[in-house]
């Protein structure tokens, strides 16, 4: 792929170096192009489940690719072995790029990596991506602020390093704001009820997109009250994504992303969450 000659192009990459690259939600358009321009001089690619097999696929033919995608309770390589697989790359002088869906500062453990890294004496440059909750609440047509219902808008997770669901409530049930939760649908029931528990009205309205931004993307909206039951009713499964606030009523009158109703199944591909509705990566 051809891309666009810019003005004061910063320098491709260096070996020894990490780049830390978002992929973006799933669709590849979304890549920046300076995270395609990385992935076309790399020498070693290490991706994640959720990055789009179009993205891995950017890299030269002569380029590793390792593969290190988590899903539920199903981890090719514990984090520690992810990050000390970086160091050995970049020791080794390869020009390395680090694939992460979303963005790799917004749970993506980029941090973490980072600081493996630094400590290794190894420079790393961070490339943002466009995070699951921009990305896909885009597609969904749910805008994540709105004059009218939302002044402000807080992502969190739904899965702490424990397993726990540990969060400040009290914050997350605040009125007039979006509420963004990341890797929350296994615990869809307890998350809507201490909402609803520490003072967000049960009608407050709420849905759930799974695979946003691909070809495989749903969208099931309720309320506090009923979305854990809608969202066993549709089979929705992971990876998806949480979104509560007056915003989600919008849908489905700003819904303008026509997914295929029929994904067409292509060869396998490590990594590849495109039409596979069996992963349980969230």
């Amino acid at each position: 792929m051809s891309l666009p000659d810019l003005p004061n192009p910063r320098p491709g990459p260096a070996p020894g170096h990490v780049y830390l690259v978002g992929a973006g939600p799933g669709d590849p358009e979304l890549l920046t192009l300076r995270g395609a321009r990385l992935v076309a001089g790399a020498d070693a690619i290490v991706y994640d489940n959720l990055v789009s097999p179009a993205i891995v696929d950017l890299a030269p033919a002569s380029a590793e690719r390792h593969y290190v995608g988590k899903k539920a309770a199903d981890h090719t390589l514990p984090q520690d072995d992810i990050n000390q697989l970086l160091v050995r790359l970049a020791q080794a002088g390869k020009r390395v790029v680090r694939l992460k869906g979303g963005d790799p500062f917004i749970f993506g453990r980029g941090g973490e990596e980072m600081e493996v890294l630094v400590a290794a004496g190894i420079t790393v440059e961070v490339v943002p991506g466009v995070t699951a909750a921009a990305g896909i609440a885009a597609y969904a047509g749910i805008p994540l602020t709105h004059r009218d219902h939302a002044r402000s808008v807080v992502f969190t997770t739904g899965f702490l390093k424990d397993g726990a669901l540990d969060l400040d409530w009290p914050m997350l049930a605040r009125r007039g704001q979006t509420l963004v939760i990341y890797m929350g649908i296994s615990r869809l029931p307890d998350i809507c009820r201490e909402l609803v528990a520490h003072g967000l009205p049960a009608d407050t309205p709420a849905g759930v997109v799974e695979r946003g931004t691909t070809p495989a993307q749903r969208v099931a909206v309720g309320t506090l009250a009923n979305l854990p039951q809608v969202v066993a009713d549709e089979g929705i499964r992971p990876p998806a994504l949480t979104i509560v606030g007056d915003v989600v009523g919008l849908y489905p009158r700003l819904a303008w992303f026509a997914p295929d109703s029929a994904p067409v199944a292509h060869p396998p591909h490590a990594g590849c969450t495109v039409v596979h509705r069996g992963d349980d990566q969230e």
